[in-house]
């Protein structure tokens, strides 16, 4: 466009186009070490020289740390103190009965088993006081040859005598003794005496003012079956 027509337009009240702002035609270094005070770019000023792992680093606390997660794990029981399911007075007074048995019970078998001990204690003493006192005090015969039968501990059992033995056995001047599993012929005084230390002993001890229907196993003619278990 001409001065002329320029001059003319402005005069017609046309406003001069206004003048483009110069910028700076030089692009921006993008390079990551670049730096726009023109120095590389590197480790911040004042930070600290590398070195081992946890060098420099405050130790961690254990109020620092923080489970992960929310809630409990599973099966952990609750904390102390939390609210819970009361218990009703049925239930507490059901729980003491239970407990009250449970002990009752515990204290029968320590006292049972207390005195089972005891009686196991009092017979093996018994039994060792009863064997002093039989020594040479047994009068069963070599010769005897008559069969005494008569009932202990719920069977037939029997001892051999002689004639004479057992007309004092009838007579109640003599007796029998149970020991080890042997029956012993003692007199009536010795039977006394066993019977005080071990009452259990006696198998035989016969009362001469019993009827004598009471006793049948007095008569030596008394058979016994053969079929009878001994």
């Amino acid at each position: 466009m001409s001065d002329t027509l320029r001059d003319q337009l402005l005069g017609l009240g046309f406003k001069a186009p206004a003048k483009p702002e110069r910028t700076n035609d030089r692009k921006p270094d993008r390079r990551p070490d670049a730096r726009r005070d023109g120095r590389p770019a590197g480790k911040p000023q004042g930070a600290r020289p590398a070195g081992k792992p946890g060098e420099g680093q405050r130790p961690a606390r254990d109020g620092d740390r923080r489970p992960q997660g929310k809630g409990r794990p599973a099966g952990a029981r609750p904390p102390q103190g939390a609210p819970g399911k009361p218990r009703s007075r049925e239930d507490i007074d059901l729980a003491k009965a239970y407990a009250i048995r449970a002990q009752k019970e515990k204290d029968d078998r320590i006292e049972a088993e207390r005195l089972k001990q005891e009686e196991a204690r009092l017979r093996r003493e018994a039994k060792a006081k009863l064997e002093v006192l039989l020594e040479g005090k047994s009068l069963n015969a070599e010769a005897a040859d008559i069969a005494r039968h008569f009932p202990y501990g719920g069977k037939i059992k029997r001892i051999y005598v002689t004639a004479d033995q057992l007309k004092a056995l009838n007579a109640g001047e003599l007796g029998v003794l149970q020991q080890n599993g042997r029956y012993v012929l003692v007199t009536a005084a010795v039977l006394a005496e066993a019977e005080a230390v071990f009452a259990p002993s006696v198998a035989l001890k016969v009362d001469p003012d019993a009827p004598a229907g009471d006793d049948p196993y007095a008569d030596p003619q008394y058979q016994v079956p053969d079929d009878l278990v001994w």
